[in-house]
C-alpha cells in the first residue's frame, strides 16, 4: 500500500481536466465494451467533488429508478439464453478489445503532441526509418478491432444501452454518462456469468456425463478429473438466477455487488475445493492422455464437436479458476465507477474484499499441494556437510533454484597448473532460508553453507571485462557457522544475475523504484500475449494485465508488479507492450489506489481522522 500511495501522489500531478477528457476518449475509442474484465481498464474514477454535475443533477439514479417501470422478465431471460459465446470466447475477445483500445490511445497521444520530446527525436537522424515504421504500424494495430464482439452478428453480445428495452424506455436521456458506464459494468458481470454457466453446462453434459467416457474412466479418475464441478455449476446457476431477478426489477440496474457479496461469503467456497484440486487434476489428465489410448481418442472426438468451438477439454476444466479471478476484476471495475462514499461503494468494497479472500484461498490451495511435494523431493536430494537444517516446513516454499559459478581466485598447485577461477555451486532459495550446495553424482546436492534469507545482502559489480561480466557479491551476515561470509558469484546472463539479486534481496533499490525512499518513476506495460510462469520467480500473465515496470534487463526480461493484485515477478518483455500515454498511466494508478484503499479500512479511517483533525485546527 505504501508503494501505491506514492504512485497515487505521482499520478495526481497530472492535470485533472486532461485526465478526465482522456478517460472519455478512451470509452469512445473502445466502443465501450461493457465493464471490461481487466482490473486496469481505464475508467472514470470521477468523484462528486470533481464533477459537480454528478452530485447536483436532479436526474439522479433514484429518480431514474422511480420513473422507469420494470422490464418484462421474459426479455431478460431470452437475452441470457441467447448468449451464443462460450465463456472462453467471451473473455478472450473482451480482453483483446481492451488491448486494442489502449493501443489507439497511445497512437492518439503521439499524433496530438507534435512538439513533444518524442516527436522531436523522430525528426532526427532516423526520421525516414521512423516514418516507415509509423506507416507500417497502423494496419497491424487495427487488426484486433475486426474481431470485436460487437462486430459479430452471431455473438449475441450486446451493450446495455443498445438493448431495445433500454432505448425505448427513455432512460438514456435521464441518466448521467458516468452512470451509464456503471450500468454497462454491472451488465457485463451478469452476461459474462451467463456465458460462464453455458460453458460449465457443456463441460458437464458433453464430457463428464458422456456414457462412453464413464466406461473408460475409473470412478476415482473421474472424481479427480472433474472434482466438484457439479457443485460449482449449481452455485453458478443460483447466482445467475439472483442476478436475473435483480435485472427484472428495473431497466436501470440498482446494484449487483450486494448479491456478489452474499455468494462470495456463503457459497463460493466450492471454488476453493475445485481449484485446490488443480495440481492432481492436471497430472491425472496428462497421465490419462499418455496411458489410455481409448481416453485420448474419445476426448479428441468430443473436442471436434461443433459445440466446443474448437476448444480443448483442458480449457473447460480451468474455467472455475479463471472465473473466480475474473469476477474479482469485474467487481473492481464497478468499484472504480461508483460514487465515492456512497452505499454502492460500500457494497462493491465488501464484495471485492470477500472475493479477495476466496481468490487468496484458491491460490494458497493450489500452491500448498505443489509446494509440499516439491519440498519433500528437495529434502531427499540433500546431504549435509554442515549441521543439518530441516527443509520441510508448512510455512516454507521454494523461490528460486539454480546453478551459479563461485569465484575462488587463481591458485597454483604443486604441478604449477592454475585451478579454475570459477567453480560451480548450486543454490536453493526459500522464502526464509538460503541453502548453498555443490552438485554430486546421483542427482544429489551436498550442503556446505546456509543462512536466513533476512540476513542476505547483494551488490552488483561494475563491468570489469568479459571475465567479470554478470558477477555480483552475496554477503551472508550470519551463516551456518554464525560468521559473516562473502561469495563472489557469476551468472550465465544479465537477466539471470538480476533475477538472483532480486530474489536474494527483494527490498533493494531497482532501476525504477527505490524501496527505501518510495520514490516512484514507473513505466507501465500491458500484456498482449499470455505467459505461463516457468520458474518460481516468474509471473503468469493474462491478456490485458497492466503492470508497473520495477526493473528490466538488456536481454529481454522485465521485473514488474501487476496493478490489480500487486503480485511481482519476472516475465519476457516480448509478451507486453508499453503504455506510452502518461494520462492513461496516471488514471491506472489512481484507480488501482482507490480499489486497494477500500480494501484497507483502517488506513482509510486514519486518513479520515487526519482530515477531521486538520479541519478542527483550522
Amino acid at each position: 500500500m505504501e508503494l501505491l500511495a506514492a504512485a497515487f501522489s505521482a499520478a495526481c500531478a497530472v492535470d485533472h481536466d486532461s485526465s478526465t477528457s482522456e478517460s472519455d476518449a478512451r470509452d469512445s475509442a473502445a466502443g465501450h465494451l461493457p465493464g471490461s474484465e481487466s482490473s486496469s481498464t481505464p475508467g472514470n474514477g470521477t468523484t462528486p467533488e470533481e464533477c459537480p454535475a454528478l452530485a447536483d443533477s436532479p436526474t439522479t439514479l433514484t429518480e431514474a429508478l422511480q420513473r422507469i417501470h420494470p422490464i418484462p422478465a421474459d426479455s431478460w431471460r431470452n437475452l441470457i439464453e441467447q448468449i451464443g459465446l462460450l465463456y472462453q470466447e467471451y473473455r478472450d475477445k473482451s480482453t483483446l478489445q481492451e488491448i486494442e483500445t489502449r493501443r489507439q490511445q497511445d497512437a492518439e497521444i503521439q499524433d496530438n503532441t507534435p512538439g513533444s520530446p518524442a516527436s522531436e527525436e523522430m525528426d532526427g537522424e532516423e526520421e525516414e526509418e521512423e516514418e516507415e515504421e509509423e506507416l507500417a504500424s497502423p494496419p497491424e494495430r487495427k487488426a484486433l478491432p475486426q474481431i470485436c464482439l460487437l462486430s459479430n452478428p452471431h455473438s449475441r453480445f450486446n451493450l446495455w444501452q443498445d438493448l431495445p428495452e433500454i432505448r425505448s424506455s427513455g432512460v438514456l436521456d435521464i441518466l448521467q454518462p458516468e452512470e451509464i458506464k456503471l450500468q454497462e459494468a454491472m451488465f457485463e458481470l451478469v452476461t459474462s456469468e451467463a456465458s460462464y454457466y453455458k460453458s460449465l453446462s457443456l463441460l458437464v453434459s458433453h464430457f463428464m456425463e458422456n456414457e462412453r467416457l464413464k466406461k473408460i474412466l475409473h470412478p476415482s479418475e473421474s472424481h479427480i478429473l472433474f472434482s466438484n464441478v457439479l457443485d460449482v455449476m449449481a452455485v453458478s446457476e443460483r447466482f445467475l438466477l439472483e442476478l436475473e431477478r435483480r435485472m427484472e426489477e428495473n431497466v436501470v440496474i440498482s446494484d449487483v455487488c450486494d448479491i456478489v457479496h452474499h455468494y462470495a461469503a456463503n457459497d463460493f467456497s466450492v471454488y476453493i475445493t475445485y481449484v485446490s484440486n488443480q495440481t492432481y487434476q492436471e497430472r491425472t489428465y496428462k497421465q490419462l492422455l499418455q496411458e489410455k489410448a481409448a481416453f485420448r481418442e474419445l476426448i479428441a472426438q468430443l473436442e471436434l464437436d461443433p459445440k466446443c468451438r474448437g476448444l480443448p477439454l483442458s480449457s473447460f476444466l480451468i474455467l472455475p479458476f479463471q472465473r473466480i479471478t475474473r469476477l474479482k476484476l469485474l467487481v473492481q471495475n464497478i468499484l472504480k465507477r461508483v460514487e465515492e462514499r456512497s452505499e454502492r461503494e460500500c457494497t462493491a468494497s465488501d464484495a471485492h474484499r470477500e472475493l479477495e479472500l476466496v481468490v487468496k484461498a484458491c491460490n494458497e490451495g493450489v500452491r500448498k499441494m505443489s509446494r509440499t511435494e516439491q519440498m519433500i523431493s528437495i529434502q531427499k536430494k540433500m546431504e549435509f556437510k554442515i549441521k543439518s537444517v530441516p527443509i520441510i516446513s508448512h510455512s516454507r516454499w521454494l523461490l528460486k533454484q539454480g546453478e551459479l559459478q563461485q569465484m575462488s581466485g587463481p591458485k597454483t598447485s604443486r604441478t604449477l597448473r592454475t585451478k579454475k577461477l570459477f567453480q560451480e555451486i548450486y543454490l536453493f532459495l526459500f522464502n526464509d532460508l538460503l541453502v548453498i550446495c555443490r552438485q554430486i553424482p546421483g542427482d544429489k546436492y551436498q550442503v556446505f553453507d546456509s543462512a536466513p534469507r533476512g540476513l542476505l545482502r547483494v551488490e552488483e559489480l561494475e563491468d570489469q571485462g568479459q571475465t567479470l561480466a554478470n558477477v555480483f557479491i552475496l554477503r551472508l551476515l550470519e551463516n551456518s557457522d554464525d560468521r559473516e561470509a562473502t561469495y563472489m558469484l557469476k551468472a550465465s546472463s544479465q537477466s539471470e544475475m538480476k533475477r538472483w539479486m532480486t530474489s536474494l534481496a527483494p527490498n533493494r533499490r531497482t532501476k525504477f523504484v527505490s524501496f527505501t525512499s518510495r520514490l516512484l518513476d514507473c513505466p507501465q506495460v500491458q500484456c498482449v500475449h499470455p505467459y505461463v510462469a516457468q520458474q518460481p520467480d516468474e509471473l503468469t500473465l493474462e491478456l490485458a494485465d497492466i503492470l508497473n515496470i520495477l526493473d528490466k534487463t538488456e536481454d529481454g526480461w522485465i521485473f514488474g508488479e501487476r496493478l490489480h493484485d500487486q503480485e511481482r515477478g519476472w516475465f519476457p518483455s516480448n509478451t507486453t507492450e508499453e503504455i506510452l500515454n502518461p494520462k492513461i498511466r496516471s488514471q491506472n494508478l489512481k484507480e488501482c489506489f482507490r480499489v486497494h484503499k477500500m480494501d484497507d479500512p483502517q488506513r482509510s479511517q486514519n486518513k479520515d481522522r487526519r482530515k477531521l483533525g486538520s479541519r478542527n485546527r483550522q
